[in-house]
């Protein structure tokens, strides 16, 4: 009879009520725009294919674009979870790795033949192995709180964007194409070097916290004057913002030496202070 009937359990009837409890819509969201983004990214494969170069642009440019906000509407809705950040992860890996090498490969890198293959496959790895040293650190309980404003190298959706700077110039009436892949190839694998190295980059997490009063009209003018420059010259802006921005890097770098510096002092004087022997009275 017991194996006919067996006993009640109620932990396994509440296990099974937690499965099917409704999931709260704060956790889709960001999950939902990263998936969005994927969308994109492969979107853009075939319309490189098709020969709608500046579109497939425009949708990598795009999901980049949803990569930076998926992740702060996730933290404004204490949304966060790890399915979140693993998923987001996946979806940069392809949107910014692949897709992002591949329209590379057929706006000029095939002149290079093998050779051009070699650096997509370069550009698609550094940005998989740059995603996994991000996910690790994000574990890591020793960081100090000031190296969070900065990422260790240049990360993934910057690293595409600036990756496709010769894009922005040819759209721009540059003559890239005529230039030869070369120079294009050499550009590229420095990119990724810069996604893979160890070169400290400003996050600008911290921006937009807090803003103080005198210079919240300042603000809107200037994101009314850039977003109608944006519109107005794409991808001339695009080329003017990524040359700035690699520009900028070694700015980026002695403020982290500089932050670094003081850190160990703070750290240090503790401990001298403990290993000063007491005077005599």
């Amino acid at each position: 009879m017991s194996d006919l009937f067996p006993p009640f359990e109620p932990e396994r009837v509440e296990s099974r009520r937690a499965r099917f409890k409704p999931i709260p819509f704060r956790l889709l969201a960001p999950n939902v725009i990263t998936l969005l983004a994927l969308c994109l990214g492969l979107t853009a494969m075939r319309l490189v294919v098709e020969g709608k170069l500046d579109t497939a642009t425009i949708c990598i440019l795009v999901a980049a674009a949803l990569d930076g906000v998926d992740g702060r509407l996730a933290r404004l809705l204490k949304g966060t979870s790890r399915f979140g950040a693993e998923l987001d992860s996946l979806s940069d890996f392809v949107n910014f790795g692949v897709a992002t090498g591949y329209v590379l490969w057929i706006f000029v890198l095939h002149d290079l033949k093998s050779f051009g293959w070699i650096i997509v496959l370069t550009l698609a790895c550094a940005m998989a192995l740059r995603l996994a040293r991000f996910n690790v650190m994000i574990d890591d309980p020793h960081r100090p709180e000031w190296q969070k404003n900065f990422f260790v190298g240049m990360p993934a959706p910057a690293g595409a964007i600036t990756a496709m700077l010769p894009l922005y110039l040819h759209f721009i009436g540059v003559p890239v194409q005529e230039y030869g892949a070369l120079p294009v190839g050499a550009y590229i694998l420095f990119i990724a070097f810069l996604t893979i190295s160890r070169i400290p980059c400003y996050a600008g997490k911290t921006l937009g916290t807090r803003v103080p009063r005198d210079k919240v009209l300042p603000i809107f003018v200037a994101v009314v004057v850039v977003a109608g420059l944006l519109f107005a010259y794409p991808f001339e802006m695009l080329a003017l913002v990524v040359i700035a921005y690699l520009a900028l890097i070694p700015l980026s770098v002695a403020r982290y030496r500089k932050l670094e510096r003081e850190h160990a002092v703070t750290v240090a004087a503790p401990a001298t202070l403990a290993e000063t022997p007491a005077s005599d009275a």
